[in-house]
Formats: structure tokens, sequence, C-alpha cells
């Protein structure tokens, strides 16, 4: 039986991930902690096989106040808590990053490679990118550390810009039709992804995503149909949509196109149990 320990009690990841691995016929013990405050630094770690290290600020702000807490909650908090793991003789460590560290979306089509170096535009795409860059130094043969750089998440109870997506879906009549590609992962998919990592004690980068590259109109329409709703996809709005996405970040983040080289997601087993008309399926029942 594994031991994992996964840090950051109401994570919407560690839940799930959490939710996965209790059930049969998987034999894994897993228990969950708060990293608040430093409580946490006297937790013997000594009895886990794993840390999952989930715990971190997930929204992005750009409020210049917010920058210190980001750098101190992203970076620094995982920094040390990578250390104690190491130190207490854990075997891996698992920490969630994200695509962000590549910047943002864009009206152009971006394609990210192993090439592609990391270019982040703000200070959470950095405090993400600085916290990989010290946990690196930490990898031994004794602690092996598996980095994930995941595109959108989304699954039912998710946070961020899926729900706002759904909600649109549920309510306009009609939604513009732009040509974009975006690389997302649903919540079952990259639970199971980890699940994997874990089993084959695998250490390194790695960029799971679904199989199929998202057309945020078409994914809009599919949650309408999902609730029995019609939507008519228009691109009578696209001229002005294109203009605006030159100088509103909003619009490049709903239309704009940012997508994994597909062959960087592969794995020697299969994680992707759930296409993408299933997937959203299952989030909007």
């Amino acid at each position: 039986m594994k031991k994992i320990l996964i840090t950051g009690t109401n994570s919407y990841i560690g839940n799930s991930l959490e939710s996965l691995l209790v059930k049969q016929p998987y034999d894994y013990s897993v228990d969950a902690i708060s990293v608040r405050g430093d409580s946490w630094k006297i937790r013997d770690f000594f009895k886990y096989d794993v840390v999952f290290h989930v715990a971190g600020i997930a929204h992005v702000s750009s409020n210049p106040k917010m920058e210190e807490i980001y750098y101190k909650v992203n970076r620094d908090l995982t920094i040390e808590t990578a250390k104690k793991a190491k130190s207490e003789g854990v075997k891996q460590f698992v920490f969630m990053s994200s695509i962000i560290i590549y910047g943002d979306s864009s009206s152009n089509n971006r394609m990210i490679d192993r090439t592609t170096e990391p270019n982040p535009s703000d200070f959470y795409g950095n405090s993400k990118l600085q916290a990989e860059e010290g946990i690196k130094s930490l990898v031994s043969d004794n602690f092996k550390v598996v980095i994930l750089r995941p595109p959108m998440i989304y699954g039912k109870g998710s946070k961020g810009n899926y729900p706002k997506l759904a909600k649109a879906a549920q309510t306009l009549p009609v939604f513009p039709d732009m040509d974009n590609q975006r690389s997302m992962l649903h919540i079952d998919n990259l639970c199971e992804f980890i699940r994997l990592l874990i089993d084959n004690e695998e250490s390194g980068l790695f960029f799971p995503q679904n199989k199929e590259y998202v057309k945020t109109s078409e994914m809009v329409k599919l949650i309408a149909n999902a609730h029995g709703k019609k939507i008519r996809l228009t691109k009578i709005f696209n001229p002005l949509l294109r203009v605006m996405a030159e100088n509103v970040g909003l619009i490049n983040k709903v239309f704009g196109s940012l997508v994994y080289e597909k062959s960087m997601s592969d794995y020697k087993e299969d994680y992707r149990n759930r296409d993408l008309k299933e997937t959203i399926e299952l989030t909007e029942r």
C-alpha cells in the first residue's frame, strides 16, 4: 500500500484525486493536510511515500498588492514543503504547476512544443516557474520530483473560466463562432494520470491534456446541448472581437488559442479515459 499526503485540504484537484485513490480496487492510503500557518511543519512526513503538493493560489490577479503573497505561497511554500518531504524520507514529490508559465493565450495560434521557453506574463505564472526551479535542485536517486504543467482543468464543481462559459451557454441565444484551439484537461483524466505517475514512480516534467483540442464555440454548444438548450453560433461578431483582442485581455482568455503539441502529452499508459463530449455531459449533470 502506498501512503500519499495531499497538501491543500480545500483543493478541487486534491479532493478529486483522493476520491479516485480511495476507490476499489486501488490500494492507497491518503491523508490531506492544510499548510496554512505553521502547524503543518511539525507533521510527520516519514510515513508517506508520496507528497502531492497542490496548495497554492490558483486564480490570476493583476493587483500589485498581491504579488508578495503569490511568491510566498506558490514559490516559497512549495520549496519548503519539498525540502521537508526529502529530509523525512518521502520518495516522490508531485507538484501542480501550470501552462500559464508560457504566458497567456493569444489571438494568433499558439502551439507550445518541447522547445518553447517559459515566458510568464504575470507574477502568478512567474511564481509557479520559480517554484519549479526551486524543487528541481532537490532531485536525487532517492527523491523523485514530478512537475505537471496542465492546461485549463475543468469538471463538475470546478472554478475559473469554465463555469462562466457554462453560464453563458445556458443563457445566451447566440454565441460568437471564432476559430480557435485550446488545450484542456478534464479532472478525471488528470487524476488518472497522477495515479499512473505515482504507480510508476515517475520523475520529470509532464504535460497532460485531453485527446482533443477544444474550440470555445463548440464547447459552448456541447454545454447548451447537455441542458437541452439550443444556441446559435454566429461569425457576425468576429471582426469586432478580433479588434478588441488587441487591447482587451478577456477576449483572448475566451477566444484565444493556446495548445500543447499533442505528442508532448502522450504516456506509456492511457490516462485519457473520457472524451470531450462525455466530460461535458458529466460536468453538466
